[in-house]
C-alpha cells in the first residue's frame, strides 16, 4: 500500500471542541501541525491541519483497536501503514479497464509538443513601468531587423541578451511544457516556426523569439502507456477505497467539530 498524506479532508471545524470518540484535538496541536499546511492564509492552514489531526487520530485509534498502535510517532506510522494494508480492498485493474480508461482519456497520456526555441531578453523587472516600456521598444526594432536579416541573430543576441543563453547565440534548445515560467510557456506553446512578430513578456522582461522547429506532442498506443493508464487506475481505486473506508470509522467511532463528507477523496495519495 502506497504512503498516504493525511489532509485536505473538507468540512467546518471549531477548534476548541473538535473530537474523534472521546479523544479532544488539543489547539497547541493544531498550532504545531499548521507548519505542514501551507495555505493562502492562517485560518486555511490552521483548518488544514486541524483536519489532517483528526483522520490520524480515526486511524491510530482503529489501528489500537486491532492491536497495531505503538508508543512513538514512528510507531504510529508505523501502525497506520499497517492498518491500511490490512484493511484496504483496493482492486487491481484489468486489462480491458485499462484498454477503456486510455480510449475514454486520450489526452492524458499525450506526448508533449517540443519546440526548438532561440530568444533574445531584454531584461526589465515587472514594477518598473519605464524599462519595461523602452524594453518593448527595443524589441520591437531587434524584430525590424531580424525580418530584413535573419543571419543576424546570433549577433543580436550575444550583443543585447540578458540571458545566458546569449553566449550560445540566444539558443535555448528543445523546450517542452513547464521548462520555462508559465507566462512564457503558454505563449510559446501556440507559435508557429519562424520569427515571432511582437515581443513576448515574462515576469524577466521581453523576448524577442524564434521557433527553429516545432513536433507536435501524439498520443502514443496502448501498449506504450499501459504502466502509466493502470497506474492511474490503481489510484484512483485506493482514493476511493480510503475515502469509503474513513467515512466508515467515522460512523463507527464518531467525529465532532469537524464534518467529513463524501469529499473526503480530496486526502491525497503519495
Amino acid at each position: 500500500m502506497q504512503e498516504i498524506a493525511i489532509e485536505q479532508l473538507p468540512g467546518g471545524a471549531t477548534a476548541s471542541s473538535i473530537r474523534v470518540g472521546e479523544t479532544l484535538i488539543e489547539e497547541d496541536e493544531i498550532a504545531r501541525e499548521m507548519q505542514y499546511h501551507p495555505a493562502d492564509s492562517a485560518g486555511d492552514a490552521h483548518f488544514k491541519a486541524a483536519r489532517a489531526l483528526v483522520v490520524r487520530e480515526l486511524l491510530c485509534q482503529r489501528a489500537e483497536h486491532l492491536g497495531l498502535a505503538g508508543d512513538s510517532q514512528d510507531d504510529s506510522e508505523a501502525a497506520i501503514a499497517a492498518l491500511l494494508d490490512r484493511e484496504l480492498e483496493v482492486p487491481e485493474p484489468t486489462e480491458a479497464d485499462c484498454r477503456r480508461f486510455h480510449a475514454a482519456h486520450p489526452e492524458r497520456f499525450r506526448e508533449p509538443t517540443r519546440l526548438e526555441v532561440r530568444h533574445v531578453l531584454l531584461a526589465a523587472a515587472p514594477d518598473d513601468a519605464e524599462a519595461r516600456d523602452a524594453g518593448y521598444r527595443q524589441g520591437r526594432r531587434l524584430i525590424e531587423q531580424l525580418t530584413e536579416h535573419p543571419e543576424r541573430f546570433t549577433e543580436l543576441a550575444q550583443r543585447h541578451s540578458a540571458c545566458p543563453s546569449k553566449d550560445q547565440g540566444g539558443e535555448l534548445g528543445w523546450l517542452q511544457p513547464g521548462q520555462t515560467v508559465p507566462e512564457l510557456d503558454r505563449a510559446l506553446q501556440h507559435l508557429p516556426v519562424g520569427l515571432h512578430d511582437r515581443p513576448l513578456a515574462s515576469r524577466y522582461g521581453w523576448h524577442v523569439v524564434v521557433i527553429d522547429r516545432r513536433v507536435e506532442g501524439r498520443e502514443p498506443a496502448f501498449e506504450r502507456v499501459v504502466d502509466r493508464v493502470r497506474h492511474c487506475l490503481r489510484e484512483q481505486a485506493s482514493r476511493r477505497a480510503l475515502r469509503h473506508y474513513l467515512l466508515a470509522l467515522v460512523a463507527e467511532i464518531g467525529v465532532k467539530g469537524i464534518e467529513l463528507d463524501e469529499d473526503v477523496d480530496r486526502v491525497l495519495m503519495q
